[in-house]
């Protein structure tokens, strides 16, 4: 597996570059059904609701994660973009409908899936609004939960299903 991140305070963006062991085809259905998609979608053992889930430009894209002491996350956003196996775009900056949203971390993600090998390359582009947005992001953890993420991702697309 190669892993490539980065951080940009010139662009206030995050990036993680992968080639994932799955095929796109299996990474896309794992991201596009909400009963796979909260299999792995927070770090364990935190748990994933899909309180909303419509995919497409402007669709509702809303997940809430439970921690094991009681802990909740919220995370209410919208599908910007979607181009079946191979790209979506999602963001906290907006919810359903292009409605403005006021979010606790505020960003747009950017998932790119291409053929690679016998596997895919799995990019994500987390922007985010401004320096300081983006510096937090980034000291909560982002490359360890996000890359965490990505290998449950990852295990999850590659089984036989």
């Amino acid at each position: 597996m190669s892993t490539e991140q980065t951080a940009s305070a010139e662009t206030h963006d995050l990036i993680i570059s992968r080639v994932l062991n799955a095929s796109r085809a299996a990474l896309w259905q794992a991201w596009s059904e909400p009963e796979r998609l909260r299999e792995w979608w927070c770090p364990k053992p935190w748990t994933t609701e899909v309180l909303a889930f419509d995919l497409q430009p402007g669709g509702a894209f809303h997940t809430l994660m439970s921690g094991p002491d009681g802990q909740t996350s919220d995370n209410p956003g919208s599908f910007l973009h979607v181009i079946p196996q191979s790209c979506l775009v999602v963001t906290s900056m907006l919810t359903a409908g292009w409605r403005p949203a006021t979010p606790w971390l505020g960003f747009t993600a950017i998932i790119t899936m291409t053929d690679e090998g016998t596997g895919c390359r799995y990019d994500v582009k987390v922007m985010h609004p401004d320096d300081a947005t983006r510096e937090r992001h980034e000291k909560m953890g982002f490359f360890e939960g996000w890359n965490c993420v990505i290998d449950q991702l990852e295990a999850f697309a590659s089984k036989p299903r």
